[in-house]
């Protein structure tokens, strides 16, 4: 049995944030893992051939690169290992009519494409890029706040303050609108709007839905005014450094060690049992980087103690699966829309509204869509150290999807287990990519697809292959994530705690629930 100040549940980039902080200001911290290797949803691997690094989840890792946590200890991480490479040709989408949209971080080259579709969208760009930072410092300052009272009223108050009453109200009526509303407000172009919208399918918000317009709006000005950055060599730099931060402060981190309960007394959290029969006992915090369902389902046998809290916490709503592949590759995609589009980081195709509303409720109803969203990442058009001299990887997201399938949208495939069927909707998926960029298929020299089954079963949190860790629709979001009186990661359970993608600010790259939290248990 060993003692720590603070024990966390799992190795994801929250936890690894948390922990570095905590053990910074002196705390004995211990992390468990129960996979044998750390990183959560990020994490690079040879999973085609030798030599082909491919993430296995996220690839972006601009959220951390312009996280509190990445400010505070930019030097300390840059010691320990840590290298960007920045994208300046950030994202595009292609069409049926063989035309694309792309945002680059020089604004006269995105207007100019803009202009070819509508001169009044390309004026409308500048003046969103132009009112940009002064918006973005009330979405961030609402971003990177516990959801308090307080933090909330401080943030209202800055922005009635500086914008106004009309100004405030607008940025609350940008927060509450759906893509589409949002998008139909301020552009022209179908092809605009769809190229800004893939990013709400990125985080469950379908062009319909309440609340999803904020992340198009962020994203697509972000890009434009930042650029990207990707991980050098891999996502993985960042947990390797992230790692290297805990272990050199004291932490101590364990993997193939799967916590079965969180032991309690008198109300209080108390240590951890591990799968093993191990115990070890924490003085001041347990930290659950964990799904909601699997805290109040698995790791609390007796439940919190608050039947309202556990109830909900099992009623957690998780967003639709995510397909990927990953390939191997001796060139990269011909893209006969341009061959611009090989230097993107990242190419959608997902070419209007109308079909990502489609997609979307097919998958809500338990059917294979039958022209899903795809996601494709072009790391090596940004690294080439992720491949072998001349060679390159792709990464595909396919979304969204059902994590069990009642039917085929396209009546092709007949309703089975994932493990049955995934080579063959990867397939499809492919035969997209392929109408866009001929000949992609006879490029590849080495294939892996892993289905939104296969993900839950590498990492517990992907439940159904969700990999945002729960639907970000409104009344899972804010003060409600991840549920109402518990957004500030606590939990019933005094000393107990829970981080991570299911909790405020969300998904994403930024360990801001990690960092938020340590800054809350431990100083800043």
């Amino acid at each position: 049995m060993s003692e720590f100040d603070a024990i966390f549940v799992g190795a994801g980039h929250n936890s690894l944030a948390c922990a570095a902080h905590l053990a910074q200001k002196g705390w004995k911290v211990g992390i468990f893992e129960q996979s044998s290797a750390i990183g959560g949803a990020v994490q690079t691997r040879e999973v085609t051939l030798p030599g082909f690094r491919h993430d296995l989840g996220a690839m972006n890792l601009s959220l951390f690169a312009g996280s509190a946590f990445h400010k505070t200890y930019a030097n300390e991480l840059k010691a320990a290992g840590l290298e960007f490479a920045p994208a300046a040709e950030c994202f595009a989408s292609v069409f049926p009519d063989s035309r694309w949209f792309g945002v680059s971080t020089d604004l006269e080259k995105t207007a100019a494409r803009l202009a070819g579709f509508s001169a009044e969208d390309a004026a409308t760009w500048r003046r969103l890029v132009g009112g940009f930072m002064g918006e973005a410092e009330h979405l961030f300052r609402l971003l990177g706040s516990p959801m308090s009272g307080r933090a909330l009223a401080g943030t209202g108050w800055n922005m009635w303050r500086k914008k106004g009453l009309p100004g405030a109200l607008d940025t609350g009526r940008l927060l509450l609108s759906s893509p589409r509303a949002w998008l139909d407000d301020n552009f022209v172009s179908p092809h605009v709007k769809a190229t800004l919208a893939a990013w709400g399918m990125h985080l469950d918000f379908a062009p319909d839905i309440a609340g999803g317009a904020v992340f198009p709006y962020l994203e697509s000005m972000a890009n434009q005014s930042f650029g990207m950055v990707i991980g050098k060599g891999g996502a993985d730099t960042m947990i390797r450094a992230l790692d290297a931060m805990v272990k050199k402060a004291g932490g101590q981190v364990f993997t193939d060690a799967e916590v079965a309960e969180i032991t309690t007394s008198g109300g209080k959290a108390i240590g951890v049992k591990l799968a093993s029969g191990q115990t070890h006992t924490a003085a001041k915090a347990v930290i659950a980087g964990v799904a909601p369902g699997a805290l109040v389902g698995k790791m609390l046998p007796n439940g919190s103690g608050e039947a309202s809290f556990d109830g909900a916490m099992k009623k957690f709503r998780h967003a639709p699966g995510t397909m990927m592949i990953h390939l191997a590759l001796d060139d990269l995609p011909h893209w006969k829309a341009g061959a611009e589009l090989r230097r993107f980081a990242y190419v959608h195709i997902a070419p209007s509204l109308d079909q990502m509303a489609r997609t979307y409720q097919q998958a809500i109803a338990g059917l294979l869509p039958d022209e899903p969203v795809l996601v494709v990442g072009q790391p090596t058009a940004i690294d080439p150290s992720r491949a072998p001299a001349g060679k390159h990887v792709l990464w595909v997201q396919v979304r969204v999807l059902p994590a069990q399938v009642k039917g085929d949208a396209a009546g092709e495939i007949a309703a089975d287990h994932w493990d049955a069927i995934k080579e063959r909707y990867a397939d499809r998926a492919l035969a997209m990519i392929e109408a866009h960029a001929p000949g992609l298929k006879s490029r590849i020299l080495g294939r892996s697809v892993v289905s939104p089954i296969d993900l839950e079963r590498n990492n517990p949190n992907l439940v159904g292959g969700d990999q945002i860790c729960g639907s970000h629709h409104i009344s899972q979001n804010f003060l409600f994530r991840p549920v109402r009186g518990f957004a500030r990661w606590n939990t019933p359970i005094a000393n107990l705690h829970i981080i991570g993608a299911a909790t405020w600010p969300g998904a994403g790259t930024g360990a801001g629930s990690g960092f938020m939290l340590a800054q809350q248990l431990g100083g800043r």
